[in-house]
């Protein structure tokens, strides 16, 4: 999804920032620019652009060194927009942490679509990020990041142990545990509480989660050895 996404330009040449502007405003763009690499960096911070179009030539630094020190705390991507047209140039540029490199003299249609190609290439790689954070088991859904618990899209309200009970069996999908040593991984040894506190926490679990209480989905009870964790896709 490109619509509507912010680009910062850099470069000193007013032209060149205007030119480029104004064709990315005509495919939906917005825009925010700077001359020079300490504007750069100030406007990182304030305006948080999707993506970088940069001169390598630049009054107060070299564009491969602001580059660089993007790249210490920024994955934003980053197209290179240079004069600098020797293989040279253009592998240091990319090696240095640049996402595509363009040589001057340029045709900014071309440019508007190497935008876009880049911008679309990073939301996937965050939507991917995301989905690997994500745990889903039928209608469950567990952010491993966040620790929101879902189910049906409606967010499940757990206590902090109820939580960590769930996250270690779904890392543990059917993997039989007894009491003992579900209770040993999430209250530890020198716990006031005892095994019945595993029971009291798998029922609860059941209550908020299982969405037909009449039929055991998620959480299973092996008689004699203990519980697991499972369901059918």
């Amino acid at each position: 999804m490109t619509e509507g996404a912010k680009i910062l330009i850099v470069d000193d040449e007013k032209e060149i920032r205007d030119l480029i502007s104004l064709y990315l405003r005509n495919h939906g763009l917005q825009v925010v620019m700077a001359k020079d690499g300490s504007q750069t960096l100030g406007l990182l911070k304030q305006e948080k652009p999707d993506l970088m179009v940069l001169d390598i030539v630049l009054p107060d630094m070299d564009g491969v060194e602001l580059c660089r020190r993007i790249r210490e705390h920024s994955d934003i991507p980053i197209v290179f927009l240079s004069c600098k047209r020797e293989a040279d140039d253009i592998i240091w540029g990319l090696d240095t942490g640049g996402d595509d490199y363009m040589t001057k003299p340029f045709d900014p249609m071309v440019l508007v679509s190497r935008v876009k190609a880049n911008l679309r290439r990073a939301a996937a790689v965050q939507k991917r990020d995301r989905e690997s954070m994500l745990i889903t088991c039928g209608d469950l859904q567990v952010n491993l990041q966040s620790l929101e618990v879902m189910v049906k899209g409606e967010l499940i309200d757990l206590f902090a142990k109820e939580r960590q009970l769930l996250l270690f069996l779904l890392k543990n999908p059917n993997q039989v545990f007894s009491a003992e040593q579900l209770h040993r991984q999430v209250w530890g040894w020198d716990s006031f509480s005892d095994e019945r506190t595993v029971m009291v926490h798998i029922s609860n679990l059941r209550k908020k989660i299982e969405t037909d209480q009449s039929a055991t989905k998620y959480f299973h009870t092996v008689r004699g050895f203990g519980y697991k964790f499972c369901w059918d896709k």
